[in-house]
């Protein structure tokens, strides 16, 4: 579909996140489920799914609680994974950063990984596109997904205790994070902070309280920063022939 206005932008947008129903659907489901296994009630479900809306957070708060970790190691881990969403801010501001802060305080409550991540391919690829096409293209991406995410949280929540285990439908996590974070590996400092993380998950995995994954997501995001400078400089350096 060609952008021409705000309305096909937003058109546009859903389109272009429909296809992660098939993964927010179950990783939904399978919140609400868990959600109450680790004692939550209906309102304290919702509650969180409503205001948290980030479900990788939500997911760590409540394995953590189910293994009766403290309060603050819940609330410090939590914090910790999402953090990425101030990675996701700073990315939009040169694409958003003049919306009204009204719109930006919107798209910063209704932030979600897929949503991001199909925006900003979407920006980079059409940097024609005005403001109005930018942040209608963004809602459209949002419009898919959040609304499920609250209902079948809620379904998961109340019935979701009698969904066979053989169904697993666990399988939506690793299926959504591969689906977003795959297209986004285009560069060595991609590569290296993906293997520092895989590496490091793995060996800090006897670390209580999934602390470990917040050691290793350090040390990613450490190595991803150090490549990017090293190549940087490399590009900013005059070959031998270049200085002679």
């Amino acid at each position: 579909m060609i952008i021409t206005n705000p309305k096909s932008a937003y058109l546009t947008g859903f389109r272009d996140g429909s296809p992660f129903i098939l993964v927010v659907v179950p990783f939904a489901l399978l919140f609400g489920v868990i959600a109450t296994e680790a004692g939550l009630n209906l309102i304290e479900t919702m509650a969180m799914t409503i205001m948290v809306i980030a479900g990788a957070a939500q997911f760590t708060a409540v394995s953590l609680m189910l293994d009766q970790a403290p309060t603050f190691i819940v609330l410090l881990t939590a914090l910790a994974v999402n953090l990425r969403m101030a990675m996701y801010s700073a990315a939009l501001v040169p694409h958003v950063g003049k919306a009204p802060l009204g719109i930006r305080m919107l798209m910063a409550y209704f932030m979600v990984d897929q949503a991001f991540a199909v925006a900003v391919k979407k920006y980079n690829e059409e940097p024609q596109m005005t403001l109005p096409q930018k942040t209608a293209y963004y809602f459209g991406c949002l419009s898919p997904i959040v609304p499920l995410w609250y209902l079948f949280s809620y379904i998961g929540a109340v019935v979701g205790t009698a969904i066979p285990p053989e169904y697993s439908l666990d399988f939506a996590i690793p299926i959504c994070f591969i689906s977003l974070t795959a297209p986004m590996m285009r560069s060595a400092p991609h590569f290296l902070a993906a293997l520092v993380s895989v590496a490091a998950t793995l060996a800090l995995i006897w670390v209580p309280y999934n602390l470990g994954l917040i050691a290793a997501a350090m040390l990613a995001m450490m190595t991803g920063a150090q490549v990017e400078l090293i190549l940087k400089r490399r590009a900013r350096t005059p070959t031998e022939g270049q200085a002679a």
